[in-house]
């Protein structure tokens, strides 16, 4: 029998690595190990990762030839910020005249601060003429003597003229110290927010390049060929050599790769992930198929670094139950974890026995209103896993499953106590714990518009069972645990897309300048091992804002899953029909492409116009997209531009708000080209132009358009 070529995931957390290998193929997890973080290993946690990965090949029984992928996620970044564990950066302010007043307020970053009572280590220098080698020299050596382990040169309009940054930084290379430019960091205009991400990059920046060296040093000894891939905190993976460069792009990474799973493994295309541990659940959304993405918050200020927007609420499977007058009173923030205590449920009815309520503070300063039991075993927590387990919530095999004798009897003395029977207790922990996640969850499904009735609750991590079947059905919404759901970040990262983002701020853009930024975010994807013939890019056009965003994903190689598992032409109509809420009857086959179907049906209501809403179902029966209502038209690509440029002109619509072209996707191949960020109708033709490039004149096109209001 062939051992199968493999793709491996690891996430480094705070405490735990965890490694899983996937089947390159058919993308069945083949095997998954846990081992210990080695932050105070002298090879950091590169060793970790490494003798994760070695138990892993002694698992599955692949050899490290046979690793096609290998990829990680770390909280390394994160932590050194949380921490204020960072370098001193050296930064030089260029300018003359007014340039320089607003060059020499950025040394006012000296005062971000990274922990309580530790401020950014910073020291700062001034340059009028970075064409002046003498000056920048003794720029060089002050920023040295202060102290400097890293460099970042700033000047006022880099974005455009980048060659003041880049002639001071080739004059201070023979120092030898790491070095950035502000316009490397981001090509988006805003002095003080450019230098600023880039001044954080910086400081994280020695520590992240030692650890890079040290596990590409690591894996290469291992005898693992395949290049090693670090995870993104948008939720798609990057290059070594990349990390290198801009290692602020792993801040914020660890919920990335949870989500990143869903996106992958469980093939979410309009829904919530909460990943839930044993202390908080991250929230966040997938929407047509895609992570929702910002500008992220980084020590309190908005950054221009593009990351999931994740919420964390401090309820998770080990939250504690508080008391107080006979009732629930509310669940956590402080964990059994924190407060040293077992789990009820986890107990076996013997140590339950003679068991009696308390109440705790677990930390000097908490309130003394958490419950506990104290019983011939010991002291407990009781937990939103024991009432999860308590009501039959947590499926057989799960990771926080326990036996059902014992889920009843940790919640026994506490139903007791309130006065009631145990499903009921159970029931008031879980609205309890619930209700702080429920508030978020509404308010993202309504912050991104998503459809209430297509939307899909999936439940990650270990602690997945305690929050997300019970808000499922509190909320009214469909909801489901996550295959392998304790170990989803490293299935995220293992299955992660190469991702990168380009964005200009470029006013009254050409569709040639549009061209250029999607083609510059292709070339990026490609250069860092992305298959040029499977690259999808989205290009969004703000006309606001002025900005001009492509973002290119690709898969390190053409993936292709066991025919085997394909849904039939029954499966998918099912999928879409249910989908569409509507009987199979009721619903037409509208067009096709080798990958994918597009399905509609009619709703009419009295007094309103006719609606024609569609699904998007590839041939796995998953819906990757769903619209209220759209035109579907069927074409090739020799006659795609003439019916292109009629559609969108019948389909634009203009008034106060200016011109706005329809929603535009291309089915093509195995592709969805997403064309809806374009609201300029030659842009957006020139954009269609551009996927169509180079594909056979017969091959069909399938054009599916949604009209704005």
């Amino acid at each position: 029998m062939n051992t199968p070529r493999i793709r491996v995931g690891i996430d480094v957390g705070g405490t735990f690595t965890d490694a899983v290998a996937v089947d390159a193929t058919t993308l069945e997890l083949l095997g998954q190990v846990k081992v210990p973080t080695s932050h105070h290993h002298e090879d950091g946690v590169a060793h970790g990762i490494v003798e994760a990965l070695d138990r892993l090949l002694e698992q599955t029984g692949c050899a490290p030839a046979d690793v096609a992928f290998l990829a990680h996620g770390t909280t390394q970044a994160t932590n050194a910020l949380l921490e204020g564990d960072v370098a001193t950066v050296g930064l030089i302010g260029i300018g003359t005249g007014p340039a320089a007043v607003l060059t020499r307020r950025l040394a006012a970053f000296g005062k971000l601060e990274l922990a309580p009572g530790k401020g950014l280590p910073l020291a700062y220098a001034h340059v009028a003429d970075p064409r002046d080698t003498a000056a920048v020299r003794h720029a060089v050596e002050q920023l040295k003597g202060e102290g400097a382990q890293v460099l970042v040169a700033s000047e006022p309009f880099s974005v455009d003229r980048p060659e003041g940054e880049q002639a001071v930084l080739d004059t201070a290379r023979p120092y030898g110290l790491p070095m950035t430019a502000a316009h490397e960091i981001t090509s988006l205009y805003g002095l003080h927010k450019r230098t600023r991400t880039a001044v954080v990059n910086a400081a994280i920046l020695p520590r992240m390049l030692a650890t890079a060296d040290l596990v590409d040093a690591s894996i290469t000894k291992a005898g693992v060929t395949a290049p090693l891939m670090v995870m993104r905190c948008d939720g798609g993976v990057m290059a070594l050599g990349e990390m290198r460069r801009r290692p602020l792009l792993t801040v914020l990474s660890g919920p990335a790769a949870g989500v990143a799973g869903a996106l992958m493994q469980e093939r979410v295309s309009e829904g919530v992930f909460l990943e839930t541990g044993g202390t908080s659940t991250d929230i966040s959304v997938v929407r047509r198929g895609k992570v929702a993405v910002r500008h992220a918050t980084i020590l309190g200020k908005t950054s221009y670094l593009s990351a999931l927007d994740v919420r964390t609420i401090g309820v998770g499977g080990g939250s504690m139950v508080r008391i107080g007058e006979g009732r629930v009173t509310g669940v956590g923030p402080r964990s059994a974890h924190i407060a040293g205590l077992p789990y009820a449920c986890f107990a076996s009815p013997d140590q339950l026995r003679d068991a009696s309520v308390d109440t705790v503070r677990p930390l000097d300063g908490d309130p003394d209103d958490y419950a506990v039991i104290d019983a011939a075993g010991g002291r407990f927590a009781v937990t939103m896993t024991c009432a999860a387990n308590a009501l039959g919530l947590v499926p057989e095999g799960d990771f926080a499953r326990c036996d059902p004798e014992s889920a009843r009897a940790s919640i026994a003395p506490l139903a007791a106590h309130l006065g009631t029977d145990v499903a009921s207790a159970a029931t008031r922990i879980l609205d309890a714990g619930i209700a702080q996640v429920k508030t978020v969850v509404d308010a993202m499904i309504r912050d991104y518009r998503l459809d209430k009735d297509t939307a899909v609750l999936v439940g990650g991590g270990g602690g997945a069972a305690s929050v997300t079947p019970h808000l499922a059905r509190a909320g009214d919404m469909e909801g489901r645990i996550a295959r392998h759901n304790e170990v989803i970040s490293p299935i995220g990262v293992a299955l992660a897309l190469v991702r990168e983002q380009v964005e200009r701020i470029v006013p009254g853009a050409t569709q040639e300048q549009i061209l250029a930024v999607r083609a510059e975010a292709e070339r990026a994807v490609v250069a860092q091992g992305a298959a040029a013939e499977g690259v999808e890019v989205e290009v969004t056009v703000d006309p606001q804002t002025s900005t001009v965003r492509a973002v290119a994903t690709g898969a390190t190689e053409l993936r292709t899953q066991d025919r085997s598992h394909r849904a039939d032409d029954t499966e998918r109509l099912r999928a879409a029909a249910a989908s569409l809420k509507t009987d199979p009857a009721a619903v037409r086959v509208l067009a096709g492409t080798s990958a994918h179907t597009v399905y509609g049906t009619e709703t009419r209501r009295r007094l309103r116009p006719v609606r024609r809403p569609i699904r998007i179902v590839d041939v796995d029966g998953v819906v990757r997209h769903h619209a209220a209502d759209a035109h579907v038209e069927t074409t090739t690509v020799a006659g795609a531009p003439e019916v292109l440029a009629r559609l969108v002109g019948e389909s634009t619509s203009y008034g106060d708000g200016g011109v706005r072209a329809p929603a535009l996707r291309l089915l093509l191949g195995s592709r969805i080209a997403d064309l809806s960020g374009v609201l300029d109708p030659q842009p957006l033709l020139a954009l269609a132009r551009s996927e169509l490039r180079a594909r056979a004149a017969d091959e069909p096109v399938v054009a599916v358009l949604e009209v704005r209001s």
